[in-house]
């Protein structure tokens, strides 16, 4: 039977739009603070919650005339989410909640979003958005190594994705040595996962000997974790790619809240759906542009769960200044840690991310770790469980002695002193997903 001929599906997100990505600063600034307005409002008059909490700032929307207004509003956090559990935030009726996602609640009720359609649709533009940026084309085959299901990551790749009018291959995290097959197989340009799990992927070819260049990757877009530049080095030189950075949280859309371009100079926050600010996280005074401090975003184009100044927990800084590729929106630098992620040991401060930036590219040691936090005599005690190299002896004394030489190098860069547990290869677990860097046990005691 003859079959007409299928005409090109109609790529809904253009490949660059100029009017919104390069979008001149007071014509953005007056489209923020119009949307800003609506989203004040959907949240004054659709969630009693937020309305409470307006009250007690002594703030209602009427008093935002201009941007850094925003400074008098109150702050939302993951305890409101947990505290309006499931659908207490949500600001239109549950009919008009077309999907929803959700953390893993592992310490506690489950964090869960909710989406329109048109929110959906807006998560698609701004993942596709995203993806060109990266250099992806609707010609790649994009493979989605992100977890599916009530994690954000593997449904926000697919549908930008698809949305680009690429070909999407949606296998989710695990299976490592099928999805290398697939990749070589199918031919797949761009890789989507988080980097953690980009490395286990690397490892995996590497040792069922299929090279890099049998691999057609060109873009890997990762994210949902901190990652260090040193990381970003030991990925394009396994996997041959450009190894892009992304950024997003469930809580305000997913990913695809910015994300890098080709020049790699920092992450496009694309604000024109997005209000961000940096704030000192013990004051929460804002900060000027450039400085350092915690993350906030308040959402300008949500419909079902608006967020308004929601503390990401992020640190970070932005700058806004000309990029190479043409964008104007402000650039958010990359992720150094989280607040609440960050370890004081013997009264420094230290981050996992800056672990790994020592640890990744060291000779002789390959870069998967953990960190262990004990409790000894009322002190807090780090142990950082480090792999050696395949290539590098597997007897005992070289063991100590790449511990000595971990330790001595994490002493003279970050400044702390820790024990170095040198494991053999495939001793330190690998990531199918998010990697769990620290593991604190300062909980039992010692």
């Amino acid at each position: 039977m003859n079959r007409p001929a299928l005409k090109p599906a109609p790529v809904a997100a253009p490949l660059f739009d100029p009017a919104a990505e390069t979008m001149p600063r007071a014509e953005l600034a007056a489209l923020q603070l119009a949307r800003l307005k609506t989203t004040l409002r959907r949240a004054w008059d659709n969630v009693p919650h937020m309305r409470r909490r307006f009250e007690a700032r002594g703030v209602t929307p009427d008093h935002l005339k201009t941007l850094a207004d925003i400074r008098h509003f109150p702050f939302t956090g993951k305890a409101d989410l947990r505290d309006n559990y499931p659908f207490g935030l949500f600001a239109v009726p549950r009919e008009d909640v077309v999907r929803v996602h959700a953390s893993s609640g592992t310490t506690g009720k489950p964090i869960v979003v909710g989406y329109t359609a048109g929110d959906i649709a807006l998560w698609s533009d701004l993942m596709a958005r995203s993806l060109v940026g990266a250099g992806a084309t609707r010609h790649d085959i994009v493979h989605v190594a992100y977890g599916y299901g009530l994690f954000t990551g593997g449904l926000g790749a697919h549908y930008g994705a698809e949305r680009l009018g690429a070909m999407v291959v949606p296998v989710s995290g695990g299976m490592t040595e099928r999805q290398v097959t697939l990749m070589r197989d199918f031919g797949a340009n761009v890789l989507c996962c988080t980097p953690s799990y980009a490395l286990n992927i690397a490892e995996v070819a590497e040792s069922s000997g299929i090279r890099r260049d049998a691999l057609k990757l060109r873009v890997g877009v990762f994210g949902a974790e901190p990652w260090s530049e040193q990381m970003r080095a030991e990925l394009e030189r396994r996997l041959g790619l450009q190894a892009i950075d992304i950024y997003g949280l469930s809580e305000i859309l997913g990913p695809g809240v910015a994300c890098e371009c080709t020049a790699q100079a920092g992450l496009h926050g694309w604000e024109d759906h997005f209000l961000f600010e940096i704030v000192d996280p013990k004051t929460l005074e804002p900060l000027p542009m450039g400085a350092t401090g915690e993350l906030v975003i308040t959402t300008l184009t949500k419909e079902a769960l608006p967020m308004v100044r929601y503390r990401t927990r992020d640190i970070t800084r932005l700058i806004d200044e000309p990029c190479a590729c043409g964008r104007s929106h402000v650039r958010i630098m990359r992720v150094t840690g989280r607040d609440d992620d960050m370890m004081i040991i013997r009264g420094v401060n230290v981050y996992p991310s800056q672990v790994e930036s020592v640890l990744v590219g060291l000779p002789g040691v390959a870069p998967h770790y953990q960190i262990v936090l004990t409790r000894r005599h009322a002190l807090d005690h780090m142990t950082v469980e480090v792999e050696v190299a395949p290539d590098v002896p597997q007897d005992d004394e070289t063991l100590a002695r790449v511990a000595r030489d971990v330790q001595h190098r994490i002493k003279s860069t970050i400044g702390i002193s820790c024990e170095i547990a040198a494991r053999r290869p495939g001793e330190v677990p690998r990531s199918q997903g998010k990697a769990v860097r620290v593991k604190d046990q300062r909980h039992l005691g010692g």
